[in-house]
């Protein structure tokens, strides 16, 4: 529900009854993965998605009856192979799907529904968890948690199933995923199980761009359509300016070493380093390679790939260390202009994040959608022959 925080914070703002379903659980190859939603309002406007097509319309009207009803209901949608016109997912997946009515007469649900879309609205970090899976007098329940561990509003039944399921939510929110977890209906691990949706606000992701070239203006572009925050960051100020990088959330002048040991990166920042030029790169990535980041890439020759790994090496940079490194930066797909050379940059981020091959899907044996991101090592495409 989060991923649609923003309008829906709004239609809050604005006084508007509405419905959200949700995505709860999955299975095969669901098109939506657990947290993604659809809402409609009591007028019939609908925003977002729960399965890119499929059964969007069969939702839309559970969202209409829920509204009308009051009542939370939880449907799962499947494949059916008897009927070629039966509502299901074409790509043979399975997913449930919660719908909740959010009205103004449901004043508690609603005041916890606000202060989380607000919340996420406003970038901030919090955790919305709600029973997925148990008692029917529990199911849609609602809590919001708050990085420091308190919380707003209840799951009823026993007293200590809030302080469980906020710890639950604190863990998940820290990391900054969204995710289940299962609890007992009296808070502990025993007794009837119950199950939670925990969907965690936080801020965006951070992408550094160190060098303001040409390729570092699409490569923004490309970086803020991915939903991350994106500073670009170079020594020369006649080339780091407003005027150059108008979209991006941050521009910085300093050497790059120096503002990347002054600034706040975690396990979600990518570093795009595309000076290559070895007085900037060499003290840059040094320092890079030794923080924990989820990507690190340079740009550069083949030829600029090797002198700048001899140059690290006789820095003191380990080979294990070495092996984050991917350079040349991108995924090989013959990129020239500087867009393509980012969407190459970004296909490659989105294949390290989500633990894709980078080959075609055409003649593939390999999974569409990636549940368990994987590392890897050592993972080198050209993105052409710039020096």
């Amino acid at each position: 529900m989060l991923d649609i925080a923003e309008e829906l914070h709004r239609w809050v703002e604005q006084g508007r009854d509405f419905a959200v379903a949700t995505v709860v659980a999955v299975g095969g190859s669901a098109p939506r993965q657990p947290g993604a939603a659809l809402a409609v309002d009591s007028g019939g406007t609908a925003i977002g998605s729960v399965s890119g097509g499929c059964v969007e319309g069969a939702v839309y009207e559970l969202c209409r009856q829920a509204l009308e009803d009051g009542v939370t209901v939880l449907e799962r949608f499947g494949y059916s192979d008897d009927d070629a016109f039966a509502v299901g997912l074409t790509c043979g997946g399975i997913i449930d799907i919660l719908v909740t009515p959010v009205r103004r007469t449901d004043t508690a649900a609603r005041r916890v529904f606000a202060a989380a879309l607000s919340a996420a609205a406003r970038g901030q970090a919090a955790a919305l968890a709600r029973i997925t899976d148990g008692p029917a007098d529990l199911m849609g329940r609602a809590l919001l948690v708050h990085p420091d561990g308190s919380y707003e509003g209840g799951l009823g039944g026993h007293p200590e199933l809030d302080r469980t399921a906020a710890g639950e939510a604190r863990a998940l929110l820290d990391a900054g995923r969204t995710g289940t977890a299962a609890i007992g209906a009296d808070g502990a691990r025993c007794g009837q199980p119950l199950t939670l949706l925990v969907e965690s606000s936080v801020p965006p992701p951070r992408m550094i761009v160190f060098g303001a070239i040409d390729f570092a203006s699409a490569l923004v572009r490309v970086g803020k359509f991915l939903g991350y925050h994106v500073t670009v960051c170079d020594a020369r100020p006649v080339f780091a300016t407003r005027q150059r990088f108008p979209e991006a959330d941050g521009i910085v002048v300093a050497w790059p070493h120096r503002y990347l040991a002054s600034t706040e990166v975690d396990g979600r920042t990518v570093l795009c380093v595309l000076t290559h030029d070895a007085k900037f790169d060499v003290p840059l990535l040094e320092l890079a390679l030794t923080l924990p980041v989820a990507y690190i890439g340079a740009m550069g020759s083949r030829r600029t790939h090797e002198d700048r790994n001899r140059r690290l090496r006789e820095a003191g940079v380990t080979e294990p260390a070495l092996a984050r490194l991917r350079s040349p930066i991108g995924l090989d797909l013959g990129a020239r202009t500087p867009e393509e050379t980012a969407l190459s940059i970004a296909a490659e981020i989105v294949a390290d994040r989500r633990g894709g091959s980078g080959i075609s899907l055409t003649g593939a044996h390999t999974p569409i959608h990636h549940d368990v991101p994987r590392t890897r090592v050592g993972l080198v495409a050209a993105m052409g022959s710039v020096a």
